[in-house]
């Protein structure tokens, strides 16, 4: 009898919402091998074979608990691994050494024959591009924010001055330490006032802010869509989520058109959308995250989530 083939999640250690997939998929007896890839080599390795007869790669990624032949994987869910870190070398060693394992195991990894990403690497990497997002976003018919991303500091103050208020947004979100506690970069409200010269030494997204009544976070598995309102008050809800009141809705048709031209756009499956929702009824588009966050939606909505991601990632396959 032929072994059911296994379910791949690459992500780090402390992932509570791949945790909820994986106890599913093991519930419904589908094997699974979890993995972070920022384990190389101390914990994990990998060996792959191609040529002669082999038009395909051969050969697998081993865990101290598992080991998944390349061949056999159904699909891979690709969450939120660690870096590479070799600590025990010098930086221009470790430097080179990190190069040759995000190519060499990375490449064997986005390589996989007959596997559903979920998402695909590669596609996730050209989706965090801010500026690759709106202009998708605008190509595929939502309602854009006015958005200028420059380091001119005359062209931010000309901008705030045309089209406040006017929001600042990182365009990226690296993590900051600051008393030794990890912070991100808010979204904030800005000032013609208050842009100096320092803005000429990195590029900067200043976009107007939407006249809301409420957001909603769209997460598309697969093609099922679950929209929820959140009501909290704040220009920017990731920031306290103590005032949240969640309340699952149906977007609307234009909206959902948009969505999936989106993610056909990006070659992604997967996607969480976030949505300004006017007081007229408007849905404007924010961003998409295609790693974004879903599984603190589920309680309190009771949206099938976790359920849907393991029907997924279990058929293997991307239904239409």
């Amino acid at each position: 009898m032929t072994a059911p083939r296994p379910v791949a999640v690459v992500t780090n250690l402390d992932d509570p919402t791949a945790d909820l997939v994986i106890a599913e998929l093991h519930d419904r007896g589908i094997p699974i091998v979890r993995f972070d890839s920022g384990d190389f080599p101390a914990t994990l390795t990998c060996s792959a074979f191609i040529g002669d007869d082999a038009k395909q790669w051969r050969g697998s990624v081993q865990t101290p608990t598992r080991t998944a032949e390349l061949g056999s994987i159904r699909s891979l869910y690709y969450r939120r691994p660690s870096g590479f870190a070799f600590p025990h070398l010098d930086l221009q060693d470790a430097r080179f050494a990190a190069a040759q394992a995000r190519y060499g195991l990375g490449g064997i990894l986005t390589s996989l024959p007959d596997c559903l990403y979920v998402n695909h690497p590669h596609r996730i990497g050209d989706a965090e591009y801010k500026p690759a997002g709106l202009a998708a976003a605008a190509a595929c018919g939502f309602t854009v924010p006015p958005t200028l991303i420059t380091n001119r500091p005359d062209d931010a103050r000309t901008f705030i001055k045309h089209h406040g208020p006017v929001i600042f947004k990182p365009l990226s979100v690296p993590l900051y330490r600051i008393g030794g506690q990890a912070q991100t970069v808010p979204v904030e409200p800005v000032t013609a006032d208050e842009i100096d010269d320092s803005l000429a030494g990195t590029m900067h997204l200043f976009q107007a802010q939407v006249d809301k009544a409420a957001d909603a976070r769209v997460t598309v598995i697969g093609n099922r869509t679950f929209a929820v309102r959140i009501d909290s008050g704040l220009l920017d809800w990731r920031t306290d989520y103590s005032t949240h009141t969640y309340t699952p809705v149906t977007a609307p048709p234009d909206v959902e058109r948009a969505i999936f031209a989106y993610l056909r756009h990006f070659g992604l499956v997967f996607g969480a959308f976030d949505f300004a929702l006017a007081p007229s009824g408007e849905w404007t588009f924010i961003e998409c995250n295609p790693s974004g966050q879903w599984a603190w939606l589920e309680p309190p909505t009771g949206l099938p989530m976790t359920a849907t991601l393991a029907d997924l990632l279990e058929r293997g396959t991307h239904a239409t």
